[in-house]
């Protein structure tokens, strides 16, 4: 009996790790997700894993070799045949594969020579995430070699960007000739986001305006008008914008040379702009669960002081962009949508962010505001808010899996045609 091709694989692949997310299609072209996992630290077959879930059972863990992400798929592939029974690969009838970095393609795509050549040339602009897409690719293409597989990429939805938006003011040769030009990145968060938020508004997408708050350790924000990007924090890579945390967010560029100057190669000075500054940076450590205790918990008359001004200065950044993306929607702003971890699960924070807003028909109910947290979607906007105040959890690999059907119902349908 032939296997059932009902199920769609995401694959999200770092240098060291291969993050995975399996759904299964149901009736009306629903999508279940029915397993998922994570394997780490791949290249180091000593102290490499997987850990997986599926089929409603608990979390397993696993330590296997794995010397690099063909054997690691390798390893999920015989994960989820044992969990669904039956040769798993013969079930997938489509990959879809987050790419961090794609250029100027601004859709989802089936993954072509031609589409593979853009994302390895979009390498020098992403060269700690794209490098790696790829090699998931290549290594999902051999291991699924009857599916199709799709690339779903960070940038795509901000692609609406006006000119004004996206171009910086430099020689205008570097845009022509090496595409320096602000990218803007977490699209697909803010794509499937901005649905939700449109759902819980009940309004159109083509008719919702939106300032959306991804705020986690990787942070930005988007302002979206009538449904599409015309402004983000992050620019040509994820180095731009906010604070977050390892990352320094805006800074006065002559830093760099300054730095130089003094002695610092420029991989030094990228290592410490990428990967020692943010809350790690000003406080000591990356964790952010650590420093919010410390500013809004029980203890904080007593707590460390670089902890709360890493807050202080996190919050000062979200609020002058709020300010500055109210002015691009012209204060006309359905919601402003908070999301990922902080986002998500600290309420001090979103009260802190909002705070005095109502000169801008901004209102919270604290109430409903301490109540929001665990993956729940809320309106914590207090009545008669002009704009409300949308918690919603972003999922990713949802969007992913919804654009990659897309893709693929839409390749066969033009194949029928033909």
């Amino acid at each position: 009996m032939s296997a059932v091709r009902n199920k769609l694989l995401v694959l999200n692949a770092g240098s060291s790790s291969l993050k995975y997310k399996l759904f299964q299609l149901g009736e009306n072209s629903a999508l279940k997700a029915v397993a998922s996992g994570v394997c780490e630290r791949i290249g180091d077959p000593a102290a490499s894993f997987h850990r997986g879930k599926a089929g409603g059972g608990g979390e397993q863990k696993q330590e296997a070799p794995l010397p690099n992400h063909t054997a690691a798929l390798e390893v999920v592939s015989k994960f989820l045949g044992d969990s669904f029974r039956g040769d798993f690969t013969e079930e997938v009838f489509g990959v879809g594969h987050r790419v961090v970095h794609g250029r100027e393609i601004s859709e989802p795509v089936l993954i072509t020579d031609k589409v593979r050549a853009t994302i390895e040339k979009a390498a020098d602009l992403a060269p700690l995430h794209n490098p790696p897409n790829l090699m998931g690719i290549d290594a999902a293409k051999s291991t699924f070699a009857s599916a199709p597989h799709v690339a779903v990429f960070d940038t795509a939805f901000h692609q609406t960007m006006p000119p004004e938006a996206f171009m910086y003011a430099l020689p205008y040769e570097l845009y022509v000739e090496r595409a320096i030009r602000r990218y803007g990145f977490h699209g697909t968060s803010y794509k499937y986001l901005t649905q939700q938020a449109a759902r819980m508004l009940g309004k159109p997408e083509s008719e919702t305006n939106l300032v959306i708050c991804h705020l986690g350790a990787g942070s930005s924000m988007c302002a979206v008008k009538n449904g599409r990007s015309v402004d983000t924090t992050m620019g040509l890579t994820p180095l731009e914008g906010l604070m977050m945390g390892t990352r320094c967010g805006d800074i006065d560029p002559a830093i760099i040379p300054y730095l130089a100057s003094h002695g610092m190669g420029m991989k030094e000075v990228d290592t410490l702009l990428n990967k020692k500054s943010g809350f790690l940076g000003l406080a000591g450590n990356a964790d952010l669960r650590n420093h919010l205790e410390a500013r809004f918990g029980p203890g904080s008359a007593t707590a460390d002081e670089r902890s709360k001004l890493a807050v202080d200065v996190y919050v000062r950044r979200v609020r002058k962009y709020l300010g500055a993306y109210f002015m691009h929607l012209d204060g006309q702003v359905d919601a402003i949508v908070f999301s990922a971890g902080i986002g998500e699960n600290s309420a001090p924070m979103r009260r802190e962010f909002v705070r005095g807003m109502e000169f801008a028909g901004v209102k919270m109910d604290d109430a409903e505001n301490a109540r929001a947290a665990g993956g729940v979607q809320a309106d914590v906007s207090a009545a008669g808010s002009k704009v409300k105040l949308l918690v919603i959890p972003t999922d990713e690999e949802l969007s992913i899996a919804q654009q990659t059907l897309q893709v693929i119902r839409e390749e066969k349908g033009t194949a029928a045609a033909a």
